[in-house]
């Protein structure tokens, strides 16, 4: 009897895991020229379709308005890389979760670890970012992971679990199971370096086990987790066939004709 429930539950758990929709979102950081990026977008049109994967182009500011136009009538939709946690004001050079809206904006990358380096952003300010992109009706993209000493010092899942529950302090369960969280390991963005598939999906797993624990079951199995960190088309299928990598957040692969066979990767 004991096999039989074993069983069931594994089938259980599949089902489960179906019902979680693909999504690759390219990240294409401080690149692209306006008439770059429309230029990206028509090449990449008939490579990127796939009604079974949601495909989302996270823009600078200034490709969002172009590219939300470019893509108007495909699959694809566009995210904002960063926006700022007030509606409005004396905060030059900042963007809004109101103006991104009304441009056409689905997504907003939250808690990169270049936002969090370069420019100091620390996890108070960007739960006030995840609370207002929610408020406003955007879908974070919540990025997490660990530096290179952090790896070799074991201490991994004790600084993504601090980031994650810092991070969505006060964020309701329904909020969380439509939010992205992507899981990039900062010792492999932009180096060519890769967590393996079995090291990835250790810790998107705990990072599922710890959303199990601060909400409840049904929030862990309906949240998507990605995996960043130099996922490329070599490697997309094999990362992407684990049971809780529900996505990539790609980046330098993002900006060419490869992008296609990431998004076709989990086929």
């Amino acid at each position: 009897m004991e096999k039989y429930a074993d069983n069931e539950n594994n089938i259980f758990k599949e089902i489960k895991d179906m019902s979680r929709k693909k999504i690759i979102a390219g990240n294409w950081k401080m690149n692209m020229t306006p008439s770059q990026a429309l230029a990206l977008v028509e090449e990449l049109k008939p490579l990127v379709v796939n009604p079974d994967v949601d495909v989302v182009y996270c823009v600078p500011a200034i490709d969002i308005v172009p590219v939300v136009n470019a893509v108007k009538g495909t699959n694809v939709e566009v995210g904002a890389e960063n926006m700022y946690i007030e509606d409005k004001g004396a905060y030059t050079g900042e963007i809004s979760a109101p103006m991104l809206v009304d441009a056409g904006v689905k997504y907003v990358i939250i808690g990169h670890s270049e936002r969090r380096d370069y420019f100091k952003e620390d996890d108070a300010f960007l739960n006030a970012k995840v609370k207002k992109a929610i408020a406003a009706g955007l879908t974070p993209i919540l990025c997490c992971g660990e530096s290179l000493e952090q790896r070799e010092t074991g201490v991994t899942m004790d600084w993504i679990r601090l980031q994650i529950k810092s991070d969505l302090a006060g964020v309701s369960a329904d909020d969380v199971k439509n939010l992205v969280i992507a899981y990039e390991p900062i010792w492999a963005i932009g180096t060519g370096k890769t967590a393996t598939a079995d090291q990835a999906q250790e810790v998107c797993k705990g990072i599922r086990d710890l959303i199990a624990e601060i909400y409840d079951e049904a929030t862990a199995d309906a949240v998507r987790i990605q995996y960043g960190g130099s996922m490329n088309a070599g490697n997309a299928a094999e990362l992407l066939a684990k049971p809780d990598i529900d996505g990539g957040l790609i980046g330098g692969a993002s900006l060419k004709a490869d992008f296609g066979k990431v998004v076709n990767a989990g086929k």
